[in-house]
């Protein structure tokens, strides 16, 4: 254990650089806002004080859109009907809520997106009745690459009067995607006695259409869905009545900073200007791309918390909510604890299938690498995206390499005998400094795309060497440090 006082120098030093660095992506903001009002159309604001609003996270204005449209209101009507249900026929509450589920899509997506989550949902059941993995997959995929189909993406076009209604339908479909896999191989998994117990049409249509996920996630796995929803534990309505109250307040708070943040740094909009980023200084750089992993933070916050607060309120225990991106030092932190619904999908239903570790390092480089390909490929499959996966297998198996060498016994007992713990806590810091420089860079890929990447990689590590690439190692040092002494803390607990 480092001495309180260098911890908290690395602490107060991180907050340094976040508000420093901030305050320059402010600066420029300002002083390029009529520029970026002539080519991004800057949204009036009414939330602070007339400032203008950077409408450019095309995830954020579609979900807070629809949110104002109709998804707040059919989200509240199920935690009516669930409420009600608990109260007069807490038996059937599954049924009563799948047909909510079944009416809120329909209410937003209309027959024929209805239909379109049905006939995906019943072709993966009919093929999951061949009890093959490698089947349940191949159906799976395929239904997947549809969505990506030009034919087909013009027939679901003319359904629908505007690109956000189509859109909807394509996420909807995506996510769907995960539910119906999950079911479909797990039913490949049951052994005969069991099967007929849960793993049926009509409750992998209760799965499917639990409306709170239904849209955007999280994922949550049809062995816990099932689990959580057999338990029939409801808790007192004052104890609701506090999830609610508290839950409320969370996500008013994080909506709240999200728009702010987008009011005060037009983040978005300068690194959809190309020449303006390659312009700014490396202050306001570094301050972007920590502004971009944190409002995208804070952004999942609000879009995983909406459900969360339901679930809690229908007695489920939802997944984890996302972790702090400015405690992460690692790629594989960032995979465990940012979506950790998505995190044990691929680990469940991908990785373990696909090997796992137990067929040495080959075997592990492989299941790996089809796991961050299927990741690619469910995002889309764009050339940014598959590049972003490529980064995070080479820094997850970089990460491991690393940690397999420093737990050999000749190497922990060299450690031991040159290093004080002081001293090796240090080193890991240090070597977390360079992995969470890569893995910042992965997530602008991720976010801003490849020309955002490209455009990092050189002024920082290209053209800003030594100086500026050491500064940047040296600042991620102290965030290293703060995030490795806020693990150690999260899992104590």
């Amino acid at each position: 254990m480092l001495p309180r006082w260098e911890l908290s120098f690395y602490l107060f030093a991180s907050l340094g650089f976040h508000f420093y660095s901030f305050y320059e992506v402010y600066k420029v903001s300002r002083e390029h806002e009529e520029e970026l009002d002539q080519e991004f159309d800057l949204e009036t604001g009414t939330l602070f004080g007339g400032l203008k609003k950077d409408p450019t996270d095309f995830e954020w204005s579609f979900w807070m859109e629809w949110g104002k449209q109709r998804l707040v209101w059919l989200l509240l009507g199920h935690m009516g009907v669930s409420q009600v249900a608990n109260l007069l026929a807490r038996k059937h509450k599954p049924w009563i809520l799948t047909a909510y589920g079944m009416w809120a899509c329909w209410c937003v997506l209309g027959t024929q997106g209805t239909a379109m989550v049905l006939i995906h949902t019943t072709i993966s059941f009919c093929v999951a009745q061949f009890r093959s993995l490698f089947l349940s997959w191949l159906c799976s995929l395929f239904l997947l690459s549809t969505l990506r189909l030009q034919d087909v993406e013009e027939v679901k076009r003319g359904w629908y009067q505007t690109e956000n209604e189509y859109y909807l339908l394509q996420f909807t479909l995506t996510v769907r995607c995960l539910y119906y896999t999950s079911f479909s191989l797990e039913l490949c998994w049951q052994q005969p006695p069991a099967e007929r117990t849960f793993c049926s049409f009509p409750w992998m249509v209760a799965y499917v259409f639990y409306y709170p996920v239904f849209h955007n996630g999280p994922i949550l796995s049809f062995p816990e869905f099932i689990a959580q929803m057999q338990q029939q534990e409801q808790g007192s309505p004052k104890a609701s009545l506090s999830i609610l109250a508290l839950g409320l307040g969370r996500l008013l708070s994080c909506w709240w900073l999200a728009e702010l943040m987008t009011h005060l740094m037009y983040m978005h909009a300068i690194y959809s200007s190309t020449s303006l980023l390659r312009a700014v200084s490396c202050w306001t750089l570094g301050g972007l791309a920590l502004a971009q992993v944190l409002f995208f933070y804070v952004k999942y916050l609000v879009l995983f918390g909406v459900p969360a607060l339901l679930m809690r309120l229908d007695g489920l225990t939802p997944p984890p909510l996302p972790r702090c991106v400015s405690t992460m030092f690692s790629f594989t932190g960032m995979w465990r604890y940012f979506d950790v619904g998505l995190h044990d999908f691929l680990v469940r239903y991908v990785y373990i299938p696909a090997g796992g570790s137990q067929h040495g390092l080959l075997g592990t480089l492989f299941s790996t690498a089809m796991t961050f390909a299927f990741v690619s490929f469910w995002h889309g499959g764009n050339d940014y995206l598959w590049c972003w996966a490529t980064l995070n297998w080479l820094g997850v198996t970089v990460e491991n390499g690393v940690q397999r060498l420093v737990q050999a016994p000749r190497v922990q007992d060299s450690l031991a005998q040159f290093l004080s713990p002081q001293a090796r806590r240090r080193f890991h810091a240090a070597l977390a400094s360079c992995s969470t420089s890569m893995l910042i860079l992965s997530n602008l890929v991720f976010l801003g795309g490849n020309q955002v990447g490209k455009i990092y990689w050189n002024r920082i590590f290209i053209q800003g060497w030594p100086c500026v690439t050491l500064s940047v190692l040296g600042f991620l040092y102290c965030y290293s440090h703060v995030g490795i002494a806020w693990a150690q803390t999260y899992s104590a607990n």
